[in-house]
């Protein structure tokens, strides 16, 4: 492949840029994977045009870790880590079309990124969280059961936004998701969360746009986004007591829940969507130590000495 030149008003980079998110699309990555990759490629082209470099030859190894110690100050280490991973496949992507001779992300390391353990939310704030949702509203109605959703099965927000109403299925107790990878899996949901989905879907069937496919709709709208649903946990946790509540959080809850409880490992890969086990570590990290007195109280020796 010849080398791209400059297009009409476009550096060499950002014509590059644009080919690479042909690729992206191509690939079929998921929009969320395909936003990082460009939001992260842009910055880095932000910062590169401030130093007068637009040519992808021109760029240094040292280029891109001052890009990156820039965000260690003014952001944090997960974002660097995130511009970090979605620049190596940028110019892996270059060197692979001959658009570079040489990767300056070559045997670069990643920024590290310390442990910060997502606290869990407690089963008494649980029942807060749901006891707000007890109107018969519409808006009552509906996030009462997305947050039945979340806390029942542990699903990413990505995953509980993007649910169609052909996805859910009561009669079988269960949901399908698209993960990472698009890659659907179908959860199960006990009779509590069905029920709360039923209601919800009664009462969304006299919604004015009650056509539309998307399962969640706002009150004066379509199809809700994923920020869309987070606000709504937000305001739900604020109105239960619980600050800066978000999704993950809810996710967390359930893992540890799942965890303490004597869930295997190995159900726990297919019900979270984790292709890796180092996931069953992290997530299980929120609250490691409680499992562990638990575990002892159980199980310790000092129950007979």
């Amino acid at each position: 492949m010849e080398p791209i030149t400059e297009h009409a008003g476009q550096t060499v980079l950002e014509a590059l840029i644009d080919s690479w998110e042909l690729s992206l699309r191509q690939r079929n990555l998921s929009a969320q994977t395909q936003k990082t990759y460009l939001t992260s490629a842009g910055q880095l082209l932000a910062h590169l045009a401030a130093s007068g470099i637009t040519d992808p030859e021109a760029v240094r190894r040292i280029d891109i870790q001052t890009f990156l110690v820039d965000l260690l100050v003014t952001r944090s280490p997960a974002t660097a880590s995130v511009r970090f991973r979605a620049l190596q496949q940028l110019f892996g992507w270059m060197t692979e079309e001959g658009e570079i001779d040489t990767n300056p992300m070559e045997r670069m390391k990643p920024p590290i990124v310390p442990e910060q353990p997502v606290p869990v939310v407690e089963m008494a704030a649980v029942l807060a969280l749901m006891k707000t949702c007890e109107g018969k509203d519409y808006a009552s109605r509906r996030d009462a059961a997305i947050v039945a959703v979340f806390i029942d099965t542990g699903a990413r927000l990505s995953e509980v936004a993007a649910l169609m109403l052909d996805d859910v299925d009561l009669r079988r107790g269960q949901i399908t998701v698209i993960g990472k990878g698009r890659a659907a899996r179908t959860l199960s949901i006990g009779v509590t969360t069905a029920a709360r989905l039923d209601r919800y879907q009664r009462t969304r069937a006299r919604h004015r746009l009650t056509a539309e496919s998307a399962l969640w709709l706002a009150e004066r709208g379509g199809g809700m986004t994923s920020s869309g649903i987070a606000r709504v946990i937000r305001r739900r946790g604020k109105a239960a007591g619980i600050a800066g509540l978000h999704p993950h959080q809810l996710r967390h809850t359930t893992v540890h829940q799942w965890l303490a409880a004597g869930g295997l490992k190995g159900d726990a890969m297919e019900m979270f969507g984790w292709r890796s086990r180092q996931m069953l570590s992290r997530y299980g990290k929120s609250a490691a130590a409680e499992r562990s007195r638990s575990a002892h109280r159980r199980h310790g020796l000092g129950r007979v000495c």
